[in-house]
């Protein structure tokens, strides 16, 4: 009878097993823009540990020299912790395949920052309709476009996916298909909004429901880069000088908890799987609230004017 060995681990080096995590998220039918996001993630990696190294060489000593190396590189406390949790998750799939021991991985602590959103007076400016007569086709696209996201705070993603038929009319509902967490999403539509949208789709030339409500020039789905294009050129022009898809959602988060919204409600338009992510947006918007509360100031109103004189056994 034979004696029983250890069983040898694989010769694999760092380039590999990181190819064969990316294999593993196909597997687990993760969205193609992850799978980027981590692919982009290993392009830094590479920039420190040499691809070619055996992965067994991994340690908590050389993670915690990555972290350093992260730091004097990057100035964004955000970017750091950003390439952190995508090393850690990575390293969590090797050590479940066995192919290295496992040891005690930890992100840096980062400061929140407040969430950036639009002013009121720049989405006066965004906001404002421009004059059919002079304006281009893309001009226009790019205010109902404005509008919308203002309106519904969906995700860039969310918006380049909305087709026609979702958009439903008859009871002023808005059926979003493709979210963050894969759970469609079924958002009520204002009044302004609906005549907004059927004002476009009369002046926009389509042959289908199926076809996208937004598109390029060439009656094409938007991409990330081209939508992001279109808004930062329009934003440009109405003299507004920052731009982003995302600050239209937390614009639309602010202007709803200041306007007396319930959050409940919000979390639900947001499509948030909790409250908890709900209510870190209000823990972020919290500096710019705050302005709000003075305004309104419930003590003051409450507050007699004339001072109250004390008996002096009190």
């Amino acid at each position: 009878m034979k004696k029983l060995h250890l069983k040898s681990r694989e010769r694999i080096t760092f380039r590999e097993g990181c190819n064969r995590y990316l294999d593993d998220c196909r597997s687990r039918n993760l969205r193609e823009g992850t799978i980027g996001h981590y692919r982009q993630s290993y392009t830094q990696f590479y920039k420190h540990f040499d691809p070619d190294m055996l992965i067994s060489e991994l340690s908590e000593k050389s993670y915690n020299a990555y972290v350093v190396y992260l730091r004097e590189n990057l100035q964004r406390d955000s970017s750091i912790n950003s390439y952190l949790r995508d090393l850690i998750t990575t390293l969590h799939f090797f050590m479940n395949s066995g192919w290295i021991d496992e040891f005690q991985m930890k992100s840096i602590k980062v400061d929140k920052t407040s969430v950036e959103t639009y002013t009121d007076d720049e989405l006066i400016r965004l906001l404002a309709k421009p004059d059919l007569k002079k304006c281009t086709f893309t001009s226009y696209q790019c205010w109902v476009m404005s509008s919308f996201l203002f309106s519904t705070g969906v995700r860039q993603r969310s918006l380049d996916n909305i087709k026609i038929k979702d958009v439903d009319f008859d009871n002023k509902l808005i059926y979003v298909n493709v979210t963050k967490n894969r759970k469609p999403l079924i958002i009520p539509m204002s009044n302004s909004l609906s005549d907004i949208l059927k004002e476009y789709l009369s002046l926009r030339p389509h042959k289908s429901n199926d076809e996208f409500l937004f598109v390029n020039a060439f009656g094409e789905q938007l991409t990330k880069s081209t939508c992001y294009h279109m808004l930062y050129w329009y934003n440009k022009n109405r003299g507004v000088e920052t731009t982003g898809i995302h600050r239209y959602r937390h614009t639309f988060a602010r202007q709803w908890i200041i306007n007396g919204g319930n959050v409940a409600t919000l979390s639900r338009l947001l499509g948030h799987s909790s409250l908890q992510i709900t209510q870190n947006y209000i823990n972020l918007l919290s500096s710019d609230l705050a302005n709000e509360v003075e305004e309104i100031n419930l003590l003051d109103r409450f507050k007699k004017p004339e001072k109250i004189k004390l008996n002096k056994d009190q």
